[in-house]
């Protein structure tokens, strides 16, 4: 039965070889003109040399032979040559023709040795023999690329020059004879293997070339793949991103409004499971704006106990469901980080730890290593077996998960935390053993101790943002909300309104301009202009917003609002300097956020 790989292989290995072929054309013809034209001039020295150096009676026969010597070099040098346009299959013709001219040129010159016989003086016939030797060398070196070329020129000349001094007879030509024989095969051996050293070379060059390419077309794919993904995760995280956006604040809404009575726990449990998948978007999120480059780490001194006991009093509940110890120890440590990145960076890895051990615990210990620190978070789970070392830091991949259990999370954490690590510029260190735990050991720069009030350190933000009790502002007008989503206009509407908001909602840029040229605007001025990000018909809320405030001379600040998740789109939001709520977004975050855009006095709100 035929390889149906046969075909491909031979024609790659054909191809190599024609390319190869071509390089050794190339290179015996870059020299082409030069060689003849030196050849050409050596011919008519020689033969200047010898006409005055025999016999008159020789002298015809030298010019005779000088003559056919320079119309063959005059041919060589006016025929039509190799170009590097020439197709690539035609190689093997150009490397024939090259090897007969080159045959020829010599097979004419050897008879010019026959005038070493009739020379009586024998310092001058070992000179003229050395000058043929030198000379005849350099050219068979000039056409070691092609073996056939430096065989037809070099065995024609110095057997002529071999045979003539043998026939001369005498020790000094039977000596020069030998020399010259020596030199022809020492010469072609040498050829032969530089011909091999020239063609392992280029074939090699070629492999690694081709390598080369393949392997930035797998970089490519790679990419693309990795483009394609992050634009899947983006529009799938932003369309689930809309009605969830629109449930979070119709159940805020409805807590509200069914504060103290019993069916207030209903609310709660929806709450919780809307809590619970805003989580996991928000991991796609991180995932997206770390890619996107948005996140710029803020480094400074830091201490670890802060940062340990909030990591203590965040997951000592999780790990006494599941009969675990968890054991924080202080260090009195200082470390040079971001405090909101490291923090995100250990909660993953405490929350990984928790999710893979069953029984045992969790430790975190920080330790100095000169001027570094090691943080080390270890536990006595199952472990990870060492072909998977690697895969746990990919995307949506668990150890022994395979139905894919909810409590294990979506096997995104490690992976924002190697994104993190690289970001923070703090290496991640895996040692596991498959049924005995596994310990992941940051390593950052340790700082100094300095003295900073507990409301210096900006760990505000780094607690769930599910929190309970939030502040709402006294605004000083009207809300100006402006969604092309119906139903989001509506949910947050009720909601702002249940907090005593004046709330104006429409769903473009038109409304919002009507709204606006109302008679009476000026009594019931905006106070805050809200707006999605991606309106209808692929207008951008940020744009609608700078023209509003641009046309009606608007002093209001402007929240965005955006389910996006794309990379490019997260950088342009950026890079616009104005505040940005992701969806779902809770009733806590936008009072939180309305708060920190206006400064007026706040009232403590309801529960």
């Amino acid at each position: 039965m035929n390889d149906p790989t046969t075909p491909g292989r031979l024609t790659v290995d054909a191809t190599l070889r024609m390319r190869v072929l071509r390089e050794h054309v190339a290179s015996v013809y870059a020299e082409y003109t030069t060689a003849i034209v030196a050849h050409m001039g050596f011919a008519i020295c020689i033969g200047c040399f010898g006409y005055f150096s025999i016999a008159p009676a020789y002298r015809l026969l030298v010019v005779a032979l000088i003559a056919m010597i320079v119309l063959v070099d005059l041919y060589a040098l006016f025929t039509s040559r190799w170009t590097p346009q020439v197709p690539l299959s035609e190689s093997p013709y150009w490397a024939r023709k090259y090897a007969r001219i080159g045959t020829l040129i010599s097979a004419m010159t050897a008879p010019c040795s026959l005038f070493l016989a009739v020379i009586q003086n024998p310092m001058l016939t070992t000179f003229v023999t050395v000058v043929i030797m030198g000379s005849w060398t350099r050219a068979v070196q000039a056409r070691w690329p092609l073996k056939a070329a430096m065989f037809g020129y070099g065995i024609p000349m110095m057997s002529g020059l071999i045979i003539s001094l043998a026939w001369y007879g005498g020790a000094l030509n039977w000596f020069l004879a030998g020399f010259a024989f020596v030199n022809l095969v020492l010469t072609l051996s040498e050829g032969v293997k530089q011909n091999k050293r020239l063609t392992a070379s280029l074939i090699l060059q070629f492999e690694n070339e081709a390598l080369a390419a393949r392997l930035r077309e797998q970089i490519a794919a790679t990419e693309r793949a990795s483009a394609e993904k992050t634009r899947f995760l983006a529009a799938a995280s932003h369309d689930l991103r809309q009605p969830m956006h629109a449930i979070a604040l119709f159940g805020a809404a409805l807590g509200n409004a069914l504060r103290r009575r019993p069916e207030a726990r209903h609310v709660e449990r929806l709450m919780r499971a809307v809590d619970a998948l805003g989580t996991s978007l928000d991991a796609m999120l991180d995932i997206s704006r770390l890619d996107a480059g948005v996140v710029q780490p803020v480094p400074h001194a830091l201490e670890l106990d802060a940062l340990f006991l909030l990591l203590n009093n965040t997951f000592a509940m999780q790990a006494e469901r599941k009969k675990l110890q968890l054991r924080v120890r202080a260090s009195g440590l200082w470390v040079r980080s971001d405090s909101q990145l490291l923090y995100r960076m250990l909660w993953n890895l405490v929350d990984n730890a928790l999710k893979y051990t069953p029984q045992g615990g969790v430790t975190v210990v920080a330790r100095t290593r000169g001027e570094r620190v090691w943080i080390e978070i270890r536990d006595t789970g199952i472990g990870i077996a060492p072909e998977q070392a690697d895969r746990i830091f990919e995307e949506f991949y668990q150890v022994n998960n395979p139905g894919r259990d909810r409590s294990r999370g979506l096997g995104i954490g490690l992976s924002i935390v190697r994104r993190l690590g690289r970001l923070l510029d703090h290496p991640i260190e895996l040692r596991s053993h498959p049924g005995r735990g596994t310990r992941f050991r940051l390593t950052m720069p340790r700082a100094e101790p300095m003295q900073a009030s507990q409301d210096g350190l900006p760990l505000q933000e780094l607690e769930s943002p599910g929190r309970h009790y939030f502040r709402v502002p006294e605004l000083a007008g009207r809300v100006l909300l402006i969604d092309d989503e119906e139903d989001i206009r509506e949910a947050m509407t009720e909601l702002m309104r249940t907090y005593g908001f004046d709330v104006v909602a429409v769903a473009g840029e038109a409304e919002a301009v009507e709204v606006l040229m109302q008679s009476g605007a000026d009594a019931h001025p905006v106070a805050l202009l809200m707006c999605d990000y991606r309106l209808a018909e692929g207008a951008e809320g940020l744009q609608v917003g700078q023209r509003l405030r641009e046309r009606f001379r608007l002093d209001a600040p402007m929240l965005l609002i955006t389910g996006e998740t794309a990379p490019d789109r997260l950088q342009r939001v950026r890079a616009c300097g104005v505040p940005v709520l992701f969806k779902p977004v809770s009733a806590g975050m936008l009072m939180q956020a309305i708060v920190e855009l206006v400064d007026v006095d706040v009232r403590p709100a309801a529960r």
